[in-house]
């Protein structure tokens, strides 16, 4: 079997190929690394190393595609946001053209999950409560309902960059001017903390879930810890099924004052804490391998470890003339 990751370079992809190590699937499989930076950290760890085109470079799937059939790709994990819309646009497409089966889930998905608006009128239409939001032309309406403090955040996008906490209509507006396509949304205090979830999905039945309690830095978890709590579990469940992700799916979301999860964010894709959550017993990205090799749903034993994580920085170094081109 022979895997792509994209993003060599990111966080994300790292996290993929770290979790295959770490479960030691790594060995089974030929696994090249993809980033569009010949000095990306993740291209010196795979079987294989390619400089690949970003993701709004017009080359980009003709380029891909040609790898994909040159090196017998079977897998490709997208390891970065920035792909996942241009991916899951052409998805069939590259899938006709080659042998090889996207990790990414349907258009209408990653639609919802790329678009911070989309992804409260999904949650609002589904009556899963999610803090309330207006586009900015919206505002004087939306403020007869909602009350300062609020979070001005960009629309479209993943991590928590370019986000504001406003407590009066003054600092909005100066806001509002510096945003790029932002929405406007009701805070939820973080006194109860800030947590992840994380669920599995195959054929349209979301099969497990898992919840972290984190802290945030430079909009990446940089602590978490697991945290149990089956109402909650169920809640993300819910949303989950009603979703329909292919594979792995995040949510961020705060607890209310009523003890309610208000979800704000939804990443249909696989998550920064995936290599923790692999650590957890939640073996996201070994799972997805062994359905697309016997196209059956694996065992997930639910008994995830109970573990608290700490990030810290590691360093990679090579021969300067190592370096790819």
């Amino acid at each position: 079997m022979n895997i792509l990751i994209t993003g060599a370079g990111a966080l994300l992809g790292q996290g993929i190929y770290k979790s295959m190590e770490y479960t030691n699937s790594i060995k089974e499989y030929f696994v090249g690394m993809a980033d569009p930076c010949p000095t990306s950290a993740g291209l010196y760890w795979g079987n294989a190393s390619h400089i690949i085109p970003y993701a709004n470079e017009k080359n980009y799937i003709t380029e891909l595609i040609e790898l994909i059939i040159k090196y017998k790709y079977e897998i490709l994990i997208p390891g970065t946001d920035i792909e996942l819309p241009i991916l899951s646009q052409h998805k069939k497409f590259i899938e006709a053209q080659t042998e090889c089966r996207l990790v990414i889930s349907e258009k209408n998905v990653i639609d919802i999950a790329n678009d911070k608006y989309m992804t409260y009128k999904f949650l609002e239409r589904e009556s899963f409560n999610p803090p309330k939001t207006c586009l900015p032309q919206d505002f004087e309406e939306f403020s007869k309902q909602t009350n300062y403090p609020y979070i001005i955040k960009p629309r479209y996008g993943a991590r928590s960059v370019g986000i504001y906490l406003v407590k009066d209509y003054s600092t909005l507006q100066k806001v509002l001017k510096k945003s790029d396509k932002p929405v406007i949304q009701e805070y939820i205090s973080d006194k109860n903390g800030e947590f992840t979830a994380g669920s599995f999905t195959l054929k349209n039945q979301c099969l497990s879930t898992i919840l972290f309690r984190r802290e945030l830095r430079d909009g990446n978890t940089y602590k978490a810890e697991v945290y149990n709590e089956a109402r909650i579990s169920d809640h993300i469940q819910r949303i989950t099924n009603k979703l329909k992700p292919f594979g792995p799916c995040n949510f961020q979301f705060r607890i209310d004052e009523r003890g309610f999860p208000r979800v704000f964010e939804i990443n249909a894709r696989y998550s920064g804490t995936t290599i923790m959550r692999v650590q957890s017993n939640f073996n996201e990205v070994d799972w997805i391998i062994k359905y697309f090799l016997n196209n059956e749903i694996p065992f997930i034993n639910e008994e995830f470890k109970e573990l608290s994580f700490m990030r810290f920085f590691d360093l990679v170094s090579i021969p300067k003339n190592d370096v790819l081109k």
